[in-house]
């Protein structure tokens, strides 16, 4: 069978331009800011995974209820969602195969098979706060009922996600518009709300102990920025343009992956800061009955102007979309690099759908559902990156491309303080 994971075909005209382009920068016939730009795509759209509604939710919260003081966890979480993926992007350069085959191939079948489920767990609790998140926004900015938003979500992902067919170029050229649109969305938040700048630099760089209270949250915040569907759709798109014919190229090849995550996941860094900033500038401490996303929305536009509420629901529909479509895509690598099956993009498109429906239709307070659909990452996370660090250091798979001890040791020490906050939540709650 065959064991290609190619989620877009290569057959547009603007594709086989990249794939072109990427062969002469890596033989030394492009020059300049033209050398790196045939590379630019597989970062940008695993970027959507730190820019999503869960990532909203949590910055919503985050604000409301403590203003500034968790900003410097999502700076920590940014810096090390930033190291994995640059781990992931390597290990999938320099194999040729993504994190879910190697898993597949190098763990024992026992160990294969738990790492799958908790990954389809966490591709469910993915899409879960990424598809009712554009929900949420179409409901609120057209005032159709949330259920029937739902279904068009679910409609407009799956029109993102036949893009597909007009190869990797057109996926990521409209993941990149749209992650363009979010950041634009919150630059005129950032313009337009309250932000105490002094505060907010301070906080972001000298972290203080959490609030009792905050354990949850802060596990929100790490499941919501270094997601585990991201860690395995990197590793697979790296490879959708050359494959390196040599140990200098696959440097190259590095080199350039290294400097798009560095780029990517600073804005989308920056973006996640700035819905912490919002909320804390537009809701600390005088509107404390803020609660989630349409509360914020509604409270937005009589404090600022119907402009600003118009604002955060265009931010939120392009972030819903652009994430729900990349967890799609994610979902499929990680169910045929484990299982060798291949669904159709509709059967998996409804397959992650239902746990959403089923939240909604019980009644569940959409953030509330948003806020545990990313603590349950920041449970599943640390699996996927231990995997990541055992892979990566070893010289029999990764050759003279292996990770340095240095480099393994920082990463250990990002996946063990993950997996310390999560220990200490789940203290907090027995206790």
């Amino acid at each position: 069978m065959d064991d290609s994971l190619a989620l877009e075909p290569d057959g547009s005209s603007a594709s086989r331009c990249v794939i072109a382009h990427a062969r002469e920068a890596l033989d030394g016939r492009r020059r300049g800011w033209r050398t790196f730009t045939p590379f630019v795509g597989p970062a940008v759209v695993v970027s959507v995974a730190y820019i999503d509604p869960g990532n909203i939710a949590t910055g919503i919260e985050a604000g409301v209820r403590y203003g500034y003081q968790l900003l410097w966890v999502v700076l920590a979480s940014s810096l090390v969602a930033m190291l994995f993926q640059m781990l992931s992007a390597r290990v999938g350069i320099v194999t040729g195969r993504n994190l879910a085959q190697l898993c597949r191939t190098h763990l024992p079948a026992p160990a294969g098979l738990g790492m799958w489920f908790i990954s389809e767990l966490a591709a469910m609790a993915t899409d879960l706060a990424e598809f009712v998140g554009a929900a949420v926004g179409i409901a609120l900015l057209t005032g159709i009922p949330l259920l029937y938003a739902m279904v068009l979500a679910g409609v407009l992902t799956y029109l993102l996600l036949m893009l597909q067919v007009r190869g990797f170029r057109s996926v990521e050229l409209m993941i990149g518009a749209l992650v363009a649109v979010i950041g634009i969305s919150y630059i005129i938040q950032v313009w337009i709300l309250p932000v105490s700048w002094a505060a907010a630099l301070r906080q972001t760089f000298v972290p203080t102990a959490l609030p009792p209270d905050a354990f949850m949250l802060a596990a929100g915040i790490v499941g919501a920025t270094v997601m585990p569907h991201a860690l395995f759709l990197h590793s697979g798109l790296v490879n959708t343009r050359v494959r390196p014919r040599s140990a200098s190229e696959t440097s190259q090849l590095l080199r350039y992956s290294n400097r798009e995550v560095v780029a990517a996941l600073a804005a989308a860094g920056c973006i996640n800061l700035a819905m912490v900033v919002v909320s804390a500038g537009a809701f600390h401490g005088a509107h404390a009955e803020v609660a989630g996303i349409e509360d914020a929305y509604i409270t937005l536009a009589p404090l600022f102007g119907a402009s600003a509420g118009l604002v955060f629901l265009v931010g939120l529909i392009a972030s819903g979309l652009s994430s729900s479509a990349v967890g799609t895509m994610a979902g499929q690598m990680v169910l045929q690099g484990f299982l060798r099956v291949r669904l159709p993009v509709w059967m998996r498109r409804l397959i992650t759908m239902v746990p959403a429906f089923i939240v909604i239709g019980a009644g569940m307070d959409v953030t509330q559902a948003l806020v545990l659909s990313q603590v349950v990452l920041s449970m599943v996370v640390p699996f996927p990156m231990a995997a990541l660090i055992w892979l990566a250091r070893r010289p029999d798979l990764m050759g003279q491309h292996a990770a340095g001890r240095g480099l393994v040791l920082v990463a250990t020490v990002g996946a063990v303080l993950v997996a310390g906050l999560n220990g200490a939540l789940l203290v907090h709650l027995v206790a």
